[in-house]
């Protein structure tokens, strides 16, 4: 029998380096000659030691075809390896010739799988926030487990805890083999938050316009560490900071100082459960309101916008202002809504600064007037119970009207005041049509309870006296009598249906 000619060609073998080396080995058979290369041709490719994985995928992967001329030793079976290696599915690789014929050789490619995720678990750490953290890292079963995601695991639930103040949480992932199935593990997820940190102190630089106390203000959910916070808490959170450098340079826009930036900002750990907060601000130039002009107004006169916006020359630069004065002022008329209550519902316009010199910024106010828009059709949806007409009766945008917003403002104002419905789910969806010059105006709702129970006791002369009292505040009293309404009672047309007992026993009892 002619043995088998097995020639260890190069292998492949994980390390903390990731290094791997070319060995030969061999008995009496004729070996490869490191100082003596020899070229081959490929005869034939076989793939050994996976289970779950297509082999001729990992033929193409490993860059090796049958045919090829490869040189042994040579750059060639090194390339295959590190092709292979790149996937990040295999603990070891060697590849083996097999048997060689004259300048045919055969090569064996053995990849031993990286295990796979059977299931995992977490310790130290309470079940709502074990939930909350599967739904982050996204470990599914069969996930091929290797270095790169037992790393991005640890940070992605270290940097959950971080975001909530815990920033010396430790991460520790064990991976457990398991005893029924074959090269799959368990990894046990154990997790020290350790304590909150606070923070001792914030310190302001760069600075001129606003002094340290009034940006420290300014930052309402990042506290120093001091008796008299009662009410606000100084823990470190990444994101309360996040939202208090907002508001500081909101702060700085408002005084004018529209370029203003935080620069950098550090923080960094003084004691174990205590972080210092540096901030690095450039102010940049405090600017000013100068000329505005008007550009496309044909429906009111330039006079009649500037007493609306009541912004003067010489004003400093508020962009909050300015945005409040031309769109959806809460507070009073601004431009946008003297337009819409007028039926132009394709109104816009656009400030645009044409001009900084110095300290000074010249504006121009771009207006696009469109057609006035009318009503063609309202309707509502959502309504489960309550009727049509209940709802129609409190809306004040008519079909053939010209739109308003202030109208439909007051529709949901009074809409929410019948108390049938939730107020957060309200919504209005304008549907303009621009080439016919009309608009669909759909009015979103959705019911809530609003029937209520009294059940009271009480003790006067010796006695007890009981009350129960009962309110149906969507009542519809034409369908009383008909059988399909009672859905437990009949309702819908926003009448009031209340009935009160009041006893003591035998000596008093009053029905209302």
């Amino acid at each position: 029998m002619q043995k088998s000619i097995i020639i260890f060609i190069a292998s492949f073998i994980l390390f903390c380096t990731g290094a791997y080396a070319q060995v030969p080995i061999g008995g009496t058979e004729p070996s490869i000659q490191y100082d003596k290369p020899l070229t081959y041709e490929i005869g034939g490719i076989t793939i050994s030691g996976v289970e779950h994985l297509d082999r001729n995928v990992l033929i193409m992967l490993s860059g090796l075809t049958v045919g090829d001329k490869i040189t042994i030793p040579g750059d060639k079976i090194s390339k295959a390896i590190e092709n292979l290696w790149e996937q990040g599915l295999f603990s070891d690789i060697r590849i083996t010739a097999t048997k060689i014929q004259g300048e045919m050789i055969f090569l064996d490619i053995y990849l031993e799988e990286r295990p796979r995720l059977l299931r995992f678990s977490f310790t130290g750490v309470k079940k709502s926030e074990a939930d909350n953290l599967r739904e982050k890292i996204k470990l599914i079963k069969g996930n091929v487990v290797t270095p790169n995601l037992i790393n991005n695991t640890k940070n992605i639930i270290r940097n959950h805890f971080i975001e909530k103040g815990f920033l010396n949480t430790e991460v520790n992932i064990t991976e457990v083999p398991d005893t029924t199935l074959k090269n799959n593990v368990l990894l046990i997820i154990d997790i020290d938050k350790k304590s909150r940190v606070k923070i001792k102190e914030v310190f302001i630089h760069g600075n001129e316009a606003l002094s340290d106390k009034k940006i420290r203000r300014a930052m309402k959910d990042t506290k120093r560490k001091r008796w008299y916070n009662i009410l606000k808490t100084s823990k470190y959170l990444e994101e309360n900071l996040e939202l208090d450098k907002g508001k500081i340079i909101a702060k700085y826009n408002s005084k004018g100082y529209r370029d203003a930036a935080i620069v950098k900002d550090t923080v960094y750990k003084v004691e174990e459960k205590l972080v210092n907060v540096e901030l690095t601000i450039d102010e940049g130039n405090q600017y000013y309101f100068r000329d505005i002009n008007w550009v496309g107004n044909t429906k009111y006169s330039t006079r009649e916008l500037n007493g609306i916006l009541g912004i003067k020359k010489g004003e400093i630069f508020d962009q909050s202002v300015l945005e409040s004065r031309l769109y959806m002022n809460p507070n009073g008329r601004d431009i946008t809504s003297l337009y819409m209550d007028d039926g132009y519902l394709f109104f816009s316009v656009t400030p645009v600064e044409i001009l900084v010199e110095g300290d000074s910024i010249d504006l121009e106010m771009r207006i696009y007037e469109g057609k006035q828009a009318t009503i063609n059709k309202v309707t509502v949806v959502g309504n489960t119970k309550t009727n049509d007409h209940v709802i129609m009766r409190e809306i004040r945008t008519k079909p053939g009207q010209l739109f308003s917003r202030s109208d439909i403002i007051r529709s949901q104002r009074e809409l929410s005041q019948l108390g049938y419905f939730d107020n957060e789910k309200m919504a209005v969806n304008p549907m303009p049509n621009p080439a016919e010059g009309t608009v669909d105006i759909e009015y979103v709702v959705a019911e809530r309870p609003s029937d209520q129970i009294e059940l009271s006791g009480g003790w006067g002369a010796g006695r007890v006296v009981g009350t129960l009292g009962v309110s149906f505040n969507n009542f519809s009293a034409k369908n009383f009598f008909k059988k399909h309404a009672w859905r437990p009672l009949p309702s819908g047309d926003g009448q009031r249906l209340s009935l009160r007992a009041q006893t003591n026993g035998l000596w008093f009892q009053s029905y209302n």
